[in-house]
């Protein structure tokens, strides 16, 4: 009968034992495998605005502008009291030059000065200089009854505390 009871407590403590280790079970897989809630859907994203086009005129100042990188690039500046195309210069009107080629338009070439000096002497200066750079765009092919050279003297400035940005030549489509 001890045996019995040695047994039966035996068995007891098994089953305690099992009972219990089915109770403190640590696996979190059964976490891994709960539903995961489903988060609300982004809404959908605004359709784009329909971008305007502008169209600009390929024979305009603003298309000479634009391929030119800007208002600077259709200008060229000389240094005081000179009428010579520089090296920059060069470059710039050969840009100018092959747009010309490209395009059939006429052009103005203004040729300016700073505020120092006589009217009557910044006007032929200012001749000198737009004549300058026709002939420059000429000599790169474009025809010379395309473009007209026009001189504003220092009756024109663009900036009047600065004498080199006044002392330029303009080309602008006519």
């Amino acid at each position: 009968m001890l045996k019995n009871k040695f047994y039966a407590k035996f068995l007891l403590m098994i089953g305690a034992a099992l009972v219990l280790s089915a109770c403190a079970n640590t696996n979190d897989s059964a976490m891994d495998e709960a539903p995961v809630p489903v988060e609300a859907t982004p809404p959908p994203a605004p359709a784009p605005t329909p971008v305007e086009t502008v169209q600009i005129d390929p024979l305009s100042q603003e298309a000479l502008d634009m391929v030119m990188g800007g208002i600077e690039g259709a200008m060229v500046h000389f240094a005081y009291d000179r009428y010579d195309v520089d090296a920059t210069a060069r470059n710039i009107l050969q840009a100018q030059a092959n747009w010309m080629q490209s395009n059939n338009v006429n052009v103005i070439v203004e040729g300016h000065c700073d505020e120092r000096g006589t009217r009557e002497y910044n006007l032929a200066l200012g001749d000198r200089r737009a004549n300058a750079v026709k002939n420059y765009l000429v000599a790169m092919g474009v025809n010379a009854s395309r473009i007209r050279a026009v001189s504003y003297g220092k009756e024109r400035p663009v900036d009047m505390n600065d004498h080199a940005k006044n002392r330029r030549g303009y080309t602008r489509v006519n």
